[in-house]
C-alpha cells in the first residue's frame, strides 16, 4: 500500500480548490481526507490550499507553510489542521550527546513550533481554530483504524 498518492473525493463539491489534485502524503492524511469528504458535519474542506508565512528561528528567514487541512463545519467553525506524528510535537529526548539525528530532530521541532505559532495567529486573526492532530487524535476520533496485527520481531536475513 502506498503511503502517498492522489485522493479522489467522493463529494467533489465539498472540496474547495481543484479536487483532481488532492495529494495525501501519509496514510493518516488519507484517512483524514476521507473523514472530511464523508462527514456530514463538514461543509467544505481543502488540503494545502492555505499558505502561511512563518519566520524560522534557525535561519532567521521567512518560509511558506502549507497547512494540511482547512475544514469548515456546519456549526460555523473553521479549523486549520496539521497532521503530525506525536513524536514530532515534543522536543527530542537528549541522550547525552548531540548526534546528527538529535540535531536534525531539534531543528524539525523548532521549525514545527515556528509554523504552528504562525498558523495559530493566522487562524485567530480570522476567528478560526488551529489544531495539531497526531496518530493518537486520529485513533480517538475513529479516523485512523487501530493496528490490527502487531509488528513481527526483526530478524536478520541470511545472505
Amino acid at each position: 500500500m502506498a503511503y502517498s498518492g492522489k485522493y479522489k473525493p467522493k463529494n467533489p463539491k465539498k472540496y474547495t480548490g481543484d479536487y483532481t489534485k488532492v495529494v495525501y502524503r501519509s496514510l493518516w492524511e488519507k484517512h483524514a481526507f476521507k473523514w472530511c469528504d464523508t462527514n456530514p458535519a463538514v461543509i467544505n474542506w481543502s488540503s494545502e490550499e492555505v499558505v502561511i508565512p512563518y519566520l524560522w528561528e534557525v535561519d532567521k528567514r521567512y518560509h511558506r507553510y502549507f497547512v494540511d487541512l482547512k475544514v469548515k463545519f456546519n456549526n460555523g467553525e473553521t479549523w486549520l489542521i496539521e497532521i503530525k506524528p506525536d513524536k514530532q510535537t515534543r522536543p527530542p529526548a537528549y541522550q547525552g550527546r548531540k548526534t546528527k539525528r538529535y540535531i536534525s530532530e531539534s531543528m524539525d521541532y523548532v521549525k514545527n513550533q515556528n509554523k504552528w505559532k504562525a498558523a495559530d495567529n493566522f487562524a485567530k486573526d480570522r476567528g478560526w481554530k488551529f489544531v495539531v492532530w497526531t496518530e493518537n487524535t486520529l485513533e480517538r476520533m475513529g479516523i485512523k483504524p487501530k493496528s490490527t496485527k502487531p509488528l513481527k520481531p526483526y530478524t536478520k536475513r541470511k545472505k
